[in-house]
């Protein structure tokens, strides 16, 4: 928990100086007002609800994911990867630390996006279940921080971790995303983003949500999966660069 704490404060003090890592802030609104148009021009107003979801998605999935690469790009640049990894506290959990400050700052994004929708085009985003709706985004931000981890430890073997986490982030646009092929469904189903989304949307929806306990523990089983994987690989490659010396070289 020392270490967790220790990622937070490390990541607040990161943000304020770096605040162009908060850009998804900026983007957020802009791909509402894309998706808006499309399916007013479709004349679908009754995928308001997908148009009010994906943005956010987009937006906290960014952050998560650039901030795991960009967390380690920084520390290598700065020379103090090594102390980090040389520290008794666990580097994963320092790592947890920083990705879930940056996602819980992220969710300003769902009020944003959402009130461009309003402004713009009258589209009024209505919570139905609200206690559903809490309960996914307090498991989804744990799942996105558990997931990131994952792809840190991978992002410690790259020269250029933050191009890396930027190309990552689209596969798992589409994965995540709101209308998928028949085929590729069960390779989504392992992805968190997946379920997440499915239930944001129905959060939104005056019929009930079906199955909520079982896709609330999908998601949260797939981000501690997630976690797990990415502490034993972490483990594993500091191991490996500890023994070749090339930590702060990779």
């Amino acid at each position: 928990m020392k270490a967790f704490l220790a990622g937070a404060g490390i990541q607040l003090r990161f943000l304020r100086a770096y605040p162009d890592s908060l850009i998804p802030f900026i983007t957020a609104p802009l791909f509402t007002v894309i998706f808006m148009m499309i399916f007013r021009h479709a004349g679908r107003s009754d995928l308001t609800a997908y148009a009010a979801i994906a943005p956010v998605f987009i937006a906290l999935w960014w952050l998560a994911l650039f901030n795991a690469g960009w967390s380690i790009e920084v520390e290598r640049w700065n020379g103090t990867i090594e102390l980090l990894v040389a520290a008794p506290s666990s580097f994963a959990a320092v790592i947890l630390g920083r990705i879930t400050t940056t996602t819980m700052v992220g969710v300003i994004s769902f009020g944003e996006t959402w009130l461009v929708a309003r402004l713009l085009f009258g589209a009024r985003v209505r919570i139905y279940h609200p206690w559903a709706f809490v309960a996914t985004v307090l498991i989804t931000l744990a799942a996105m921080a558990g997931t990131s981890v994952a792809m840190s430890s991978l992002f410690v073997l790259t020269r250029n971790a933050v191009t890396f986490s930027n190309a990552a982030s689209y596969p798992f646009y589409i994965l995540g995303g709101i209308l998928l092929p028949a085929w590729i469904r069960p390779v989504s189903a392992a992805v968190f983003l997946s379920w997440s989304s499915g239930l944001l949307r129905a959060t939104l929806y005056a019929s009930s949500v079906h199955r909520l306990g079982f896709r609330l523990g999908m998601v949260a089983l797939l981000g501690v999966c997630g976690f797990t994987l990415g502490a034993l690989a972490m483990r594993v490659i500091l191991t490996r660069v500890r023994a070749n010396g090339e930590l702060g070289t990779m």
